[in-house]
Parts: structure tokens; sequence; C-alpha cells
């Protein structure tokens, strides 16, 4: 029974050692590596730039799956270590081989050797190897290593952002130059930094990844910061980001808006800003009164459509024919501000006249500014009928009349004017100056040196003194002129026909058969 057991087992083993050694027969063989003899050996094999093989310490220093990317991550790698690497290599198709040694300073020192075969090229480093079976790779891994270490000590130690990390009971393991510059320069004199290292912020009552603005005192004025927490495990690690120019710029931004709001509050004028959406952003107390709208409503942001309705509503706006009208009015309103060209003068039922004006603003916003003008033209109302007043009391004077400003540009006539001289200058105002007009009565006039001294008295200042002399017009009418000055160096000029003076001048002319007849 015992010896039956035994030779069953021994077949079950014979049976196991067969099956292994099929499996082994049969499974697909290994791509031997060019490198399988010096595994402990950094060694790259390039066709061009593309990895062909690399030794396992090679493989290593590089990422997994890189290696379509294996030729610039080399060159990165080396590159600060071998002095000109990528240009001493570009010559390796034309002298075949060459060696590089490494920077001064290196520790330990290595030397890249570079061979060009068969259109391949191998690249290998050495310096120095250690016991794979020790756990450790060789040189160049730990110089690269080493160099990539003090690399990130260089960049946290002299980073100007504070980083600091955190236990789970909230106290500094760890900070880098920056946090711990200023955790000295509040220290209390005659004390030292210790550890544990102090807490220059509160620690939060949330763990939010970032906190609200803080404020950092320090002996030379505050600075302001903005922190951010990132978990890692059961630590912290926290970053304070200087926002000290940020705070100035809130702090003149708010200072702008709060002059700008006061400014707005002072304004006689209503002032509203629409955004891009048409919704109202912006009014002044202005606006309420002009408008007559509650500030209620216009808090509530209306739309623009909706801020006129309400304003039609109120009798604020000139009533149109029709609501379709009125509508296209909207449209056109709209469409003339936000081209800058929007400017009209309403005349409203209440008897007020407003001037409205529409600008554009950056980002597609409109702003449109209401102006009371009521007084304004009731001045001009006022001043117009005072000239027409004016106008029709020298109409009424017999004699023709003409004034002229102290820059001897006519200003006012009569029709006595226009009749006597058959020509009406008011009809173009800017071409009758003294000038102009004393060629015209020169022309129509007996040849007289009369109108010389009549256009240098007129433009002449100073104190003047009243004059006159006649003149004989082409029809034979004797005209007397009188010139006399004004207030502000302005000059009036009168003219007068000599009744009697022309009808003698007809009987001596006339023929004798006309007079006895």
């Amino acid at each position: 029974m015992a010896l039956g057991l035994v030779l069953t087992a021994m077949l079950v083993a014979l049976s196991a050692l067969a099956l292994t050694q099929a499996w082994i027969a049969c499974r697909p063989a290994r791509v031997p590596s060019i490198f399988d003899a010096t595994p402990a050996r950094i060694a790259f094999l390039f066709d061009g730039e593309r990895l062909v093989d690399a030794s396992p310490s090679a493989r290593a220093l590089l990422p997994e799956g890189e290696d379509q990317r294996a030729w610039g991550r080399l060159m990165a790698r080396f590159g600060p270590e071998f002095p000109n690497l990528a240009e001493r290599l570009a010559t390796l198709p034309r002298i075949g081989q060459v060696q590089i040694p490494s920077q001064p300073g290196t520790a330990p020192p290595l030397v890249l050797t570079a061979e060009h075969v068969s259109g391949l090229t191998r690249l290998t480093v050495d310096g120095g190897q250690t016991d794979l079976r020790s756990g450790e790779g060789d040189a160049a891994s730990s110089a690269a290593l080493q160099q990539e270490v003090m690399a990130q000590r260089a960049v946290l130690s002299r980073a100007p952002v504070l980083m600091w990390k955190e236990a789970t009971d909230g106290s500094v393991i760890w900070a880098n130059h920056a946090y711990l510059i200023r955790a000295v320069e509040l220290l209390p004199e005659d004390e030292d930094l210790s550890w544990p290292l102090p807490r220059l912020f509160d620690q939060p009552a949330t763990p939010a990844s970032r906190l609200p603005r803080l404020k950092l005192q320090m002996p030379s004025g505050a600075e302001w910061y903005d922190l951010v927490r990132v978990p890692q495990g059961e630590e912290t690690l926290c970053y304070a980001l200087a926002a000290d120019k940020a705070v100035q710029a809130e702090t003149a931004l708010r200072e702008f808006m709060q002059t700008l709001t006061k400014t707005f509050a002072d304004l006689p004028i209503g002032l509203a800003i629409f955004d891009r959406s048409r919704c109202l952003q912006m009014f002044n107390p202005a606006l309420t009164d002009l408008t007559t709208l509650a500030p209620e409503m216009l808090i509530a942001r209306p739309s623009l459509n909706a801020f006129l309705d309400a304003m039609r509503a109120k009798a604020m706006i000139p009533e149109p024919r029709d609501y379709r009208s009125w509508r296209k009015q909207l449209a056109r309103l709209e469409e003339e501000a936000s081209m800058g060209i929007f400017e009209e003068t309403w005349s409203l039922p209440g008897g007020q006249t407003y001037r409205v004006i529409g600008r554009p603003h950056p980002n597609g916003a409109l702003a449109f500014m209401f102006e009371d003008i009521s007084h304004e033209m009731s001045r001009t109302r006022r001043y117009r009928a005072d000239l027409e007043l004016g106008q029709s009391v020298i109409d009424a004077v017999e004699d023709a009349v003409a004034v002229f400003s102290q820059g001897g540009q006519l200003v006012m006539s009569n029709h006595a004017y226009a009749e006597l001289w058959q020509h009406d200058p008011q009809v173009l105002l800017s071409e009758a100056s003294i000038t102009t007009l004393c060629a015209f009565w020169r022309d129509h006039a007996a040849t007289t040196l009369l109108w010389d001294d009549a256009s240098d008295y007129v433009t002449s200042g100073g104190d003047r003194e009243p004059w006159e002399g006649d003149v004989r017009l082409l029809d034979g009418r004797l005209v007397s002129c009188r010139f006399r000055p004004l207030t502000g160096n302005a000059t009036l000029i009168t003219f007068r026909v000599q009744v009697a003076a022309t009808l003698a001048t007809v009987k001596d002319s006339a023929p004798l058969g006309m007079l006895t007849a």
C-alpha cells in the first residue's frame, strides 16, 4: 500500500517536470539585448535620433515609454554635465569616435564616449560602477540624481514665494528661505530661531485649499498674501503668494470709484450706464430727479426698453404718434447711441426741455446723459424775442440804418436801408463788411472820398467823435450820412435823403418844356 503511494507520487512529479520542460521549450524566446553582458554600464544605441537599444542602467535614466523622445531627453540630461555635447556629437559621422569629459567639479568625473559604426550611434558613459546586487545604481545615475536634488533645493531656497510644510497638528516642519527670513525678522530681540519653526499665519478654521487674503505685519510695513494649502498625505504644503500690488490696485480702484461716485452724485446731469446686455448698471441721483423714476426701480437694474417704457409712462419722453413708431424710435436710439451719434432735444408735455446724448463705452456698454435745458431754452427764446423786437424797432425808423461791430462786420440794418440801396445785406451777413459795403456804395454814388473816411472810422478804436457828410446817388438824390460811435466800439451809420435839395436838383436839370407844362 505504501509502495503504491510512493510510485503514484513519483509519477505525478515526473509528469509535472515533463510539462514544465515542454512549456519552456514552447515559450517565445526573449530578444536579447546587446548590452546584457554589462548591465550596470550606461549605454545607448541610436539609429539617427531613434533609440534602438539601451542597457538597464541607461533605461533607468529615461521615463517609461519615452523611447521616441530619448535623444532629446538624453541631451537635456547630460547637456549641463558635458560641455558642447550636441555640437561635438554632430561631428561624429565625420570623425567616427569622440570622447567628452564632464565639467570640472563633477563628482565623480565622467567620460562620455560616442562611436559611429555602420550608421548607428553608440553612446556610453563611464566613471566608476557599483555593485547592482547591493541595490545601488552607477555613478552617472547617482550624479544626475544628486544634481537634480541640488537644483530643486536651489529653486526652493531662492523662490520669492513663502513655502512651508505643516504636520497634522499644524506645526511647521519645513520652510524655505523666504519664510525663514520673515520668521527671523519677527523674532523678539535676543532670541534665535529654534525648532519647531514659528508660525507666520494663524491656522485656518476650515481646510479650504484657497484662503482669504491675509496681512503679515512686518517691521518695515504690512505685507499682504494669498494663501494656498495643498494636502499631501497627512501633511499639508502651504504657499503664500505676495498680493501687495493687487491690494494697492484694489485700494486705488476703490478710491477712484468713491471719487467717481461722489462726482456723479453732484452732477446736475442725469447719467445712466447700460452694459452690453442693455441692463442698467450705474446711475446717479440726478437721474431720479430728472426722470421722476423711483430709485427702487432703477436699483433693480431694468433693461433699456423697460427704462424707456417707464419714462414714457411718466410722460418724460416726447409722445410718439403710435406704439409702432415708438418701438422704431427705441431701436434707432440704441443703434445711434452705439455709434456715438445720438443727440436729441426732447420737448416734454410738461413744458420741460431735455438734451439727451448717447455715447458708446468699452465692451459694448452705452451711456445716456439727460440734461434739463429748460432755462437755457427760455433764455434763448427771450434773446430771440429781444432781437426780433429790436429789429422791428429799427425797421420803424424812417432813416436808413446800418450798425457795424468793432471789427467792421454788419450786425443790423432796417427796411429803409434796403429800399434806399436796393439790396438787403442781411441775407449774407458773413460777406457784409464795411469794406464790401463801401465798395457797393461807391459804385452807386458820385465820386467822393467819404467812403474811405467811413471805412477808417468804423475800423478804428478809441475815442471817436460823431461826424457827417453828404453824397449824391447816381439817380440825383442827395443823401446825408451820419456816423455815430456806440458802446463796445460799434458804429451806427444813418442815411437820410434830402428831399428839398433833391427837388431843386431835379428842377434845375429838367428841360424847359417839362417845367411849363
